[in-house]
């Protein structure tokens, strides 16, 4: 899958043509000061994946650039249909041997995360297919060597924090630059 906007034809307008298709992803910003420390130790390890900590809802997914309106109208009426809730990370896990990532585990929170990715990800243009079940969680540290991600398990075991989610943010990705913050969704309207 391609990261950023395809172009099919180049436009002065401004208009979107056929074709043309923007890379999205839908996640929960870990707050100061947990995120900033959860960021710093996943660079710590060596992950090349430099993204600021966050609970994912929906992982990277291509839509139709016309498509960014209506899909910002479903993120709007999820939300809105969603009340605030407390999200307890606590101690580390691992998708260990089947993928090489050890994350911080979500201990309170976990079903309203999973009912929010899937009404997120009931919109037409945001069901894809999923690699494994939703599993909400932190990802400290991803495909770097094995004694990395064996010190980010264990350095984190003890990590605890608890805040509450007031919104989800939608995130988009040029290609050219990292993932950038598009617009927060507030939850309960």
């Amino acid at each position: 899958m391609a990261g950023g906007v395809a172009r099919s034809v180049d436009r002065s307008d401004g208009i979107p043509v056929a074709g043309e298709t923007i890379q999205i992803g839908i996640a929960v910003d870990i707050p100061e000061p947990w995120g900033g420390l959860l960021t710093r130790r996943r660079v710590q390890t060596g992950d090349p994946q430099v993204v600021p900590a966050h609970v994912t809802l929906l992982g990277p997914t291509e839509i139709p650039l016309a498509a960014l309106e209506s899909v910002e109208a479903h993120l709007a009426e999820v939300a809105t249909a969603h009340l605030p809730f407390t999200l307890h990370l606590r101690g580390t896990g691992t998708f260990r041997p089947v993928t090489q990532v050890v994350f911080v585990a979500v201990a309170a929170g976990i079903s309203e995360c999973e009912l929010l990715a899937a009404a997120i990800s009931a919109a037409p243009h945001l069901h894809r297919e999923l690699r494994f079940p939703y599993h909400p969680h932190v990802t400290v540290a991803q495909d770097v060597a094995p004694e990395a991600l064996d010190r980010a398990y264990e350095d984190l075991a003890d990590f605890s924090a608890m805040f509450e989610v007031e919104s989800f943010t939608l995130f988009s990705h040029s290609g050219e630059t990292r993932w950038q913050p598009r617009r927060d969704f507030r939850l309960g309207g």
